[in-house]
């Protein structure tokens, strides 16, 4: 039988200086999906997952190195014509991008990027067909048609890759290579995203190749599981032998930190242990590290921190131009809808919810870099809501964030070290000599050694993971009392995730921090949170005790979540 889709001794190596040996991306990578079939890939950032599917893709730079084949049935792809691949694009083969930005124009709406991507592909299908027919695969994502006339700055960064999962199933593909596509989504919603792509895969004899560094999606999606080690796939199997009985250290090291992090002790106690092994890219040596965290419980009372009371931010949409013909009204989003928050000082409070609830707006209005519709923010006894600009300036020293893409946040024209120093340099904490100093403890501290190296590199020469760091200094440079994580591991892989949740446990403890823990991953919440805030459509609807939210959920929002979640666990336990 053909297979339906085959990649064969394939290696990749970017461009590189004449008369060097080629340092190969992908080395050596051979595999083959029949129809229907869903594989995972896995491994941590910089392995060659994401280069071996834009290799099969033919989307590399024309002066990449590329040698082996790749053919889907039978055919090799290396040799279409220029209209035969894009044919082969979207039609054939669809691809989902991790970065949906990547994916969307910012100047077209959404309706206007799904009509685009049928009439190039079906020029025969009318305007109100190819509507009819995109607003139905949207709505298979949770997008609702009253979204379809606006941009993608509109959307949440969940919602944007929803869009970008629909695009891809909107011309029925054979095959899907689903390049990280749920990293920014929630779990009900990711859920649903993988079942639906998994219920096509059954209807529609479709195949799914999942490049993915969470084990627990890969684990409960995929029948068989490919694990990705410096270019090299060290180890292909079932999914169930691959969680069982894993053979390649590599493969024991990631099941062992996702394990750890999802584990329920059941002591009050949890801990995070991440084997880290060296790597080509200078990242840092192996070690064994393990770090404890214990629920925050003082013995005298907490201070309040933050007291946070009817806190709105609603947002209007305007009716276009026909709209308005039709004496259409505009509509209100209530993204954040009448919450009341108390954090105290030294806690870390979780704030978990499905994407497009209002968590991440949430942050943005506490900081004050979107002001309220309404509500007060008040922080150290003073409300936010009423500073000048030039008053809030010199609060948020004290109130810093570290958001979801550390690559996104950070400057590519400025060095590390630049970007480190920058915010104390605008708000004149010190010259640019002292500032030097501050920075290469800073850099110490966040555990990038040598600091002085460090300093001199740019973020586009650093791993995700690496990023991620220097984000952390930047925020913390300012010594704030405050710290809004904004999904901050959500892009890296288990063992990356577990040597920054170590990192930002031990700066607590050092720097007497609070945290505001945003994220969509409840295990994630469990391990680290000392309480729990369920957010759904703009309202806070349960907080209380880690363990308490956990063992006994009283909303039924809060049940589903957790059944929802995925799990390794689980998994294994099935089996």
């Amino acid at each position: 039988m053909t297979n339906l889709f085959s990649i064969e001794n394939l290696r990749v190596a970017y461009p590189h200086d004449s008369g060097e040996q080629p340092i190969w991306a992908v080395d050596d990578v051979s595999f083959a999906l029949q129809p229907g079939e869903r594989m995972g890939l896995v491994g941590e950032s910089g392995c060659g997952k994401s280069t071996l599917g834009r290799a099969a893709m033919r989307l590399l730079p024309p002066s990449t190195r590329v040698e082996g084949s790749v053919k889907f049935q039978g055919r090799s792809v290396f040799d279409l014509t220029q209209t035969e691949l894009r044919q082969f694009r979207g039609e054939v083969v669809a691809l989902v991008f991790q970065d949906p930005m990547t994916r969307l124009d910012p100047l077209m709406t959404i309706g206007n990027h799904c009509l685009e991507t049928l009439k190039a592909h079906l020029p025969r299908l009318s305007t109100p067909e190819a509507k009819e027919r995109a607003i139905a695969t949207l709505e298979k994502v949770k997008i609702p048609a009253s979204r379809w006339n606006q941009y993608p700055h509109e959307f949440s960064g969940g919602m944007r890759q929803r869009v970008a999962i629909a695009l891809a199933l909107l011309l029925n593909p054979k095959l899907i290579v689903a390049d990280e596509p749920t990293t920014s989504l929630d779990v009900t919603v990711a859920a649903q995203i993988l079942q639906e792509l998994t219920r096509l895969c059954a209807a529609e004899n479709m195949a799914l190749l999942l490049i993915s560094h969470d084990l627990s999606i890969v684990a409960e999606y995929c029948d068989r599981l490919g694990v990705m080690y410096n270019g090299k796939i060290v180890e292909i199997g079932s999914s169930q032998a691959i969680f069982q009985q894993p053979q390649h250290e590599y493969t024991r090291s990631l099941l062992q930190a996702a394990l750890h992090i999802q584990a329920d002790q059941g002591s009050g106690e949890w801990a995070v242990e991440s084997r880290v092994e060296e790597k080509d890219r200078g990242d840092e040596a192996e070690t064994l590290t393990s770090v404890s965290h214990t629920p925050h419980t003082p013995n005298t009372p907490p201070s309040l921190l933050l007291h946070v009371t009817d806190l709105k931010q609603y947002y209007t949409l305007e009716p276009n131009f026909v709209e308005r013909l039709f004496q259409q009204q505009s509509q209100t989003i209530k993204a954040v809808d009448g919450i009341n928050l108390d954090l105290y000082s030294g806690e870390i409070l979780g704030l978990v919810g499905e994407s497009g609830c209002g968590k991440s707006t949430l942050s943005r209005t506490i900081l004050q870099l979107i002001r309220p519709t309404s509500g007060k923010v008040e922080f150290l006894g003073r409300d936010l809501t009423t500073l000048s600009r030039q008053e809030m300036r010199y609060s948020r020293r004290q109130i810093q964030m570290v958001f979801q893409d550390p690559h996104a946040c950070l400057n590519p024209a400025m060095t590390v070290g630049q970007n480190i120093a920058d915010p104390i340099l605008i708000h004149k904490l010190a010259d640019p000599l002292s500032a030097k100093v501050e920075v290469l403890l800073m850099l110490e501290k966040v555990g990038l050694k040598p600091p002085s190296v460090y300093m001199e590199r740019y973020p586009s020469d650093l791993s995700g993971g690496q990023q991620q760091r220097v984000a952390i200094a930047r925020a913390l440079i300012t010594h704030p009392k405050l710290l809004i994580c904004d999904e901050p591991v959500s892009m890296l892989d288990a063992s990356v995730q577990s040597q920054v949740l170590d990192l930002m446990l031990r700066l607590k403890a050092e720097f007497d921090l609070t945290y505001l823990f945003i994220t969509h991953d409840l295990w994630l919440a469990r391990f680290l949170c000392d309480r729990v805030a369920v957010m759904n459509s703009g309202k806070i609807v349960e907080i209380g005790a880690t363990k308490q939210i956990f063992a006994n959920p009283q909303h039924p929002y809060t049940k589903t979540l957790l059944a929802a979640a995925p799990l390794i666990t689980r998994v294994r336990s099935e089996e």
